[in-house]
């Protein structure tokens, strides 16, 4: 338990700081990330540039800060979207039932009907490279996945003692979703939202690495390792850096949606 909590206080430790880095990354990286000096291409790591450069002599300590502002920033835009979606017809189908529950639930199931990523990849290709068109993929992928798990925690809580009585009292329906379904599902969709992170992270990287998500010269971990693929076998560390970093933030993700889903569920820790 105590080598658990150990992991856990370190993964949320390099969550906090990649988001620091994030926030601060002006102010933070040593250089312009997209200044370009073929005089120093592919330069050893000195005082100046303490990872060294690359193919077009631009400081890859200074992309890899940046790219923690896109890929974390791509991460959390595409789950508020998602939940934003999710939550609403999650509720709404779960509340309604019937043949509202039905419709909404038989749209979801075509979308469940392919695999989240080759339909993102599909999206893509159909609106086109850019952070905008790949959150809004990601998006679209996924919402209703959640949306069908927030349906059933809805069908669960609304046959509970509490909502009965409010409705036998008269409360409105808006209140009753506001004041006593909604609090009581926030917590196990934060816990889902974590958990997804890291997912929602390895896809845009990958993305990127194909060329269909960030476009260069934007800084960002699956594009740079994309651009250090020709020089692995000479320069392998222009892949080992981003590599890493996705590696670290991914893990901590799941290490902290794993310690939010114990506090959230004992039972299931049990």
């Amino acid at each position: 338990m105590r080598i658990k909590r150990s992991f856990v206080a370190v993964a949320l430790m390099i969550i906090l700081l990649n988001i620091l880095v994030a926030i601060f990354a002006p102010y933070i990286a040593p250089h312009d990330p997209n200044d370009v000096s073929l005089e120093r291409k592919l330069m050893l790591p000195d005082n100046n540039y303490l990872l060294g450069t690359d193919h077009l002599g631009r400081c890859i300590l200074s992309r890899l800060i940046y790219g923690a502002r896109v890929s974390l920033g791509a991460a959390f835009a595409v789950m508020s979207v998602t939940l934003s979606i999710s939550t609403v017809v999650g509720v709404v189908s779960g509340y309604a039932g019937g043949r509202v529950d039905a419709l909404i639930m038989r749209i979801c199931d075509i979308f469940l009907a392919f695999p989240s990523l080759i339909l993102a990849l599909a999206l893509v290709g159909v609106m086109g490279p850019g952070l905008p068109n790949v959150v809004l993929a990601m998006a679209l992928s996924q919402w209703a996945w959640y949306a069908r798990m927030i349906r059933g925690m809805v069908l669960s809580l609304k046959e509970r003692n509490y909502v009965l009585a409010a409705k036998v009292a008269g409360t409105g329906q808006a209140t009753i979703i506001a004041k006593h379904i909604l609090p009581n599902i926030l917590p196990q969709i934060a816990v889902l939202a974590t958990l997804d992170v890291g997912w929602v992270i390895l896809h845009i990287a990958g993305m990127s690495f194909l060329g269909l998500g960030i476009q260069p010269p934007t800084p960002e971990w699956g594009a740079m390792i994309n651009d250090g693929r020709q020089f692995l076998r000479g320069y392998p560390s222009l892949m080992a850096y981003p590599g890493l970093m996705i590696l670290s933030v991914v893990m901590s993700f799941n290490l902290l949606g794993d310690a939010l889903r114990d506090m959230v569920d004992p039972q299931g820790k049990r």
